[in-house]
């Protein structure tokens, strides 16, 4: 391992003493030539450190959007949770002629539902005949 690594150590060597060996305008070619390869890196760096600010920022806009749009999202939800539970409960209080005055003027804009509210109203006027004759 010893004999290889002096061989290594040569072939180092040996080009250090090309380089230096080398005329004045070869050095000064290869210094350009690096430091063309430097700028080159840097700028990509630079381009990579903005854009991952950019997608950095953009997560962080999405994140708070997507928090914003749950909460909202939560807030309907029991918003048309009490708002169901509201008619439920109007329509458990309403008497049995509130419910067919009810249902006679929503059928009324639909001509169509007519005959579900013939029904309806014959359902209603038995259980109110019922509901005389029982008292």
């Amino acid at each position: 391992e010893v004999q290889k690594l002096n061989q290594q150590l040569e072939e180092k060597n040996g080009e250090i003493q090309q380089m230096i060996n080398q005329p004045p305008y070869e050095k000064e070619r290869e210094i350009l030539r690096l430091q063309k390869s430097l700028a080159e890196r840097e700028k990509a760096q630079a381009t990579s450190d903005v854009l991952c600010r950019s997608l950095t920022d953009e997560t962080h806009q999405l994140q708070r959007k997507l928090a914003s749009t749950a909460e909202m999202c939560q807030h309907l939800a029991k918003r048309l949770e009490e708002k169901q539970r509201r008619e439920k409960a109007n329509s458990d209080d309403q008497t049995p002629t509130e419910r067919a005055n009810q249902v006679f003027l929503l059928l009324l804009y639909n001509e169509s539902s007519l005959q579900a509210l013939i029904c309806n109203l014959q359902d209603e006027n038995r259980m109110l005949k019922e509901k005389v004759a029982h008292v």
